[in-house]
């Protein structure tokens, strides 16, 4: 840096964000960027560290934090602080195919591991990444790569989520022919129905996939592995399969049918929900008007709660088994391990800004629900003690006109099981050799389908990983950095 004092002279500034009422009256994108001067002071923040603990990915008792992809982040903060932004993109793109995707939705793993954050606030490192891919693609440097020799090898990568386009990307790039086969109607995966459209606007999931096609990936939709296309079809046609279709079993409630009407997955409704907005169509299951609980204090609760108030709810309550985590890091949770504090988001946020008050309860879970003509009517809640048992005397029956059950997921269906015959592991994934991602001679797996339900970073890292040892699998090497 020209200055090494930048956090000193500097206070941290995030992007700005439209105001809740505002932003509540529509699915789009909700955040705004800083002006230029402003956005290169927020990267002269950056320490440019000499060990720089923002892109080492350290596990410390047992989570991660930094960043998985061991993006340069010292490297291009230095480009974005002196202007040279092009430069910035291509350090960036050295080690993340897809920045537009993580600098909208990943929770920022390398600003927990920022040294600024000892006694300060971190650089914004999120909001840097942001800024670079989108001034990238606004300058038109962000182009399609087509391969220039091609090795004649074809790859069938099996899901279109994070980890599936990361895999098809470097192999493409590699030069092996690569074709991607999804079940839903549009390719994505999470990034196109998982993740609701204010978080990550469908149009920048739908530009990078243009790009790709481009290059010569080739989508194929509407099509499920095992089912419309068998396994003895691809090994056929295929030198190489990659399975890369998440962890899509969702964890259901102990007692609870999801038969009854008004009960709903959580992934369910996200799905319908951005497939109505694509197709410009009413809702098909609308919290317009209805009294919505929501199981699971997450991500993916935070999202249904931002959703369901877009869509017009009554009243929204989101449960949450564990207890409420503190507001500032405890002695026992110093830096850099990931900190352990309590997490408003923006769903959460403009609930309290809507009702005037936080949707979440803590240590609590559903008893029972009740139901009138088949549909559920209201839901009895109690508290859980320290021992994770219920606390007698603490039931409460609350309305709920739409249950949303945002528990997470449980690993691979059986019918990919069955159908390619894999090995799974007690979580229910795709077990693999080793630490490889090769399940067996041919076929390999990577993403939440092997590793369990995770973050948009980590599939693209094992993405990359996973196209590492297919390549070398054909090629005998590998030279995917």
């Amino acid at each position: 840096m020209d200055t090494n004092f930048g956090f000193l002279q500097f206070e941290r500034e995030d992007d700005p964000i439209v105001p809740a009422e505002e932003r509540l009256k529509s699915f789009q994108e909700f955040h705004r960027p800083l002006c230029d001067e402003e956005r290169r002071n927020q990267a002269a923040r950056c320490m440019h560290c000499g060990v720089p603990f923002c892109q080492s990915a350290i596990t410390l008792k047992g989570m991660t934090t930094g960043c998985p992809l061991h993006n340069l982040i010292p490297e291009w903060n230095e480009q974005l602080f002196n202007g040279n932004d092009e430069y910035a993109l291509r350090r960036l793109l050295k080690t993340n195919p897809f920045p537009e995707f993580t600098s909208r939705v990943c929770p920022a793993l390398c600003e927990k591991a920022c040294l600024n954050g000892i006694d300060s606030k971190p650089t914004t490192v999120h909001d840097n990444e942001f800024f670079i891919i989108e001034n990238g693609f606004k300058n038109g440097w962000v182009t399609a790569r087509i391969p220039e020799e091609r090795t004649g090898k074809k790859v069938a990568i099996i899901g279109s989520g994070p980890s599936g386009l990361s895999a098809a990307d470097f192999l493409n790039q590699r030069g092996h022919k690569v074709d991607v086969f999804e079940r839903e109607d549009h390719p994505g995966g999470l990034l196109m129905y998982g993740i609701p459209n204010m978080k990550l606007d469908k149009s920048v999931v739908k530009r990078r996939l243009k790009l790709m096609e481009e290059e010569g990936i080739r989508f194929y939709t509407n099509v499920e592995a095992g089912r419309d296309v068998s396994k003895e079809e691809l090994e056929n046609r295929y030198n190489a399969i990659v399975l890369a279709t998440g962890s899509t079993v969702p964890r259901s409630l102990s007692g609870i049918s999801d038969e009854i009407q008004g009960v709903y997955y959580a992934v369910d409704f996200l799905k319908q929900t951005t497939k109505n907005l694509l197709e410009g169509r009413p809702f098909t299951i609308d919290a317009k008007d209805q009294d919505v609980v929501i199981v699971g204090g997450g991500d993916t609760g935070n999202d249904c709660t931002g959703t369901v108030l877009r869509e017009g709810c009554r009243s929204v309550t989101a449960l949450e088994m564990m207890p409420k985590p503190p507001a500032e890091r405890t002695a026992d949770n110093p830096w850099p391990e990931w900190p352990k504090v309590l997490k408003t988001d923006y769903g959460q946020l403009e609930a309290i800004e809507r009702f005037g008050k936080d949707p979440r309860q803590f240590c609590t879970t559903i008893s029972s629900i009740e139901t009138e003509d088949g549909a559920i009517k209201s839901v009895t809640t109690v508290q859980l003690g320290p021992d994770r048992k219920p606390v007698e005397g603490s039931e409460k029956t609350i309305p709920c006109t739409l249950l949303l059950i945002a528990a997470g997921f449980v690993g691979v269906p059986s019918s990919l099981v069955e159908a390619f015959e894999l090995p799974l592991t007690a979580r229910n994934v795709i077990e693999t050799e080793d630490d490889s991602h090769k399940v067996r001679d041919g076929l390999f797996a990577c993403g939440d389908c092997r590793r369990g339900q995770s973050l948009v970073v980590w599939g693209l890292m094992e993405g990359r990983k996973c196209a590492q040892e297919v390549d070398a699998s054909l090629m005998g090497y590998s030279n995917i950095e």
